[in-house]
């Protein structure tokens, strides 16, 4: 084993090296970084920013834009968002910050050449930390708000403005700053660690980027699956596209098939869909249908 701990400690330099990443990408990764962050009110609220934008699937889009390679940027994002595939924030708990982890682990995959489960390698303390930076910026802006009361008090809807800009400026530095610095300062940094780490680590953390997807996939089949036989149902999937290298399309199209199937199924079986000659219809619609028919017959019989 050979571990070249110069070169990773030389790495902290910014000197050190090429940095491929310019100053103007580095800030405009980090506006959008905070466009899509929690409790932002930029883009509709959370709708258009922490739901919209500060997906993963939508961050590496972005990042590849900015960054001169959609395909890598591409390929990350959808590595990083099946890691947080069933991930929710209820009120105002977060689990984990995909935000961050999207927005610093992505640019630092693509610019220092690395694979989809380099960006998920980064992706995932990086949303360990995100938490922490948040729940740090929200013990701050608590400050706001009482200060806000008292300027109501008085009258004074100057210094109720004032503080609502104050209160929004914390985001904006905590989130602006790290995330344009962390990208600027560390492309050099992930550059170099890269290249020291020997190649049992790279296999390691490429196998892991593996797994941490089907970890997501899991979270959310618990969620979804109602009966644990359906869980076969998933493998099968897999076996199936392994076997006969199936592509994604492919395989959705079957899974639509087998779910329509599954369905009719189900609802015959409890009386709930009937089988007509136009088609497949709800029982209550036939009902009505033909209680609609004889009441026809009766007024024409009258």
């Amino acid at each position: 084993m050979n571990i070249n701990f110069p070169a990773i400690i030389g790495s902290f330099s910014i000197l050190k090296g090429v940095n491929n990443m310019a100053i103007w990408q580095a800030v405009l990764i980090g506006l959008f970084a905070y466009l899509g962050r929690n409790q932002v009110p930029w883009l509709f609220g959370t709708t258009g920013g922490w739901y919209g934008i500060g997906r993963p699937l939508v961050a590496g889009l972005i990042v590849g834009i900015i960054l001169g390679d959609i395909k890598a940027g591409v390929l990350c994002r959808v590595a990083v968002q099946a890691i947080f595939l069933g991930q929710i924030t209820p009120g105002g708990a977060v689990p984990s910050d995909l935000n961050l982890a999207a927005y610093i682990g992505i640019p630092l995959a693509v610019v220092s050449g690395g694979s989809p489960a380099t960006a998920v390698a980064f992706a995932v303390p990086l949303g360990a930390l995100g938490v922490g930076l948040h729940n740090f910026t929200m013990t701050i802006q608590a400050a706001f708000p009482h200060r806000a009361d008292r300027y109501a008090e008085k009258g004074d809807a100057r210094g109720v403005r004032r503080m609502n800009i104050a209160a929004t400026s914390v985001s904006f530095l905590e989130r602006f700053l790290i995330v344009s610095l962390t990208c600027y300062i560390g492309a050099p940094f992930a550059q170099s660690l890269l290249k020291a780490l020997p190649q049992f680590v790279l296999s390691f953390l490429q196998v892991g980027g593996q797994l941490l997807p089907a970890l997501g996939f899991a979270i959310l089949l618990k969620q979804i699956i109602n009966e644990k036989w359906m869980v076969f149902l998933f493998i099968f999937g897999w076996v199936f596209t392994a076997s006969f290298g199936l592509t994604t399309t492919s395989l959705l199209f079957i899974a639509i098939a087998i779910a329509l199937i599954y369905v009719m199924a189900a609802y015959r079986k409890s009386g709930q869909l009937t089988v007509t000659p136009t088609g497949v219809e709800s029982a209550a619609s036939v009902r009505n249908t033909i209680e609609s028919e004889n009441t026809e017959d009766d007024d024409y019989e009258e």
